[in-house]
């Protein structure tokens, strides 16, 4: 059964920082594409960034470009979101996913991330 639990969220000012972890078990998470996806209020569910660990592959949504990056820890099977400049749009539940095919399979419960100004 594959479990994937978030981590790190909490409150903070704009320009901070926070980085966020997604501990995976059950699964290979190197083998997998791992990714972060976001929902505000009120707000559809938002693409983050994504890794193909094996590959070194990484993709960011338009909104994070040049803030946050992901990484992965084979040794620890955890998927890490480091976020940096941080703004109060950047307010939001975080989700851990994985996929091996065309589609996220397996998510996490959430962490709050939130920014205030």
């Amino acid at each position: 059964q594959v479990q994937l639990v978030e981590s790190g969220g909490g409150l903070v000012q704009a320009g901070g920082s926070l980085r966020l972890s997604c501990a995976v078990s059950g699964r290979t998470f190197s083998s997998y594409f791992m990714a972060w996806f976001r929902q505000a209020p009120g707000k559809e569910r938002e693409f983050v960034a994504s890794i193909l660990v094996t590959a070194g592959i990484t993709r960011y949504g338009d909104s994070v470009k040049g803030r946050f990056t992901i990484s992965g820890d084979k040794a620890k099977n955890t998927v890490y979101l480091q976020m940096n400049s941080l703004k109060p749009e950047d307010t939001a539940v975080y989700y851990c996913a994985s996929r091996l095919g065309g589609s996220y399979d397996a998510w996490g419960q959430g962490t709050q991330v939130t920014v205030s100004s």
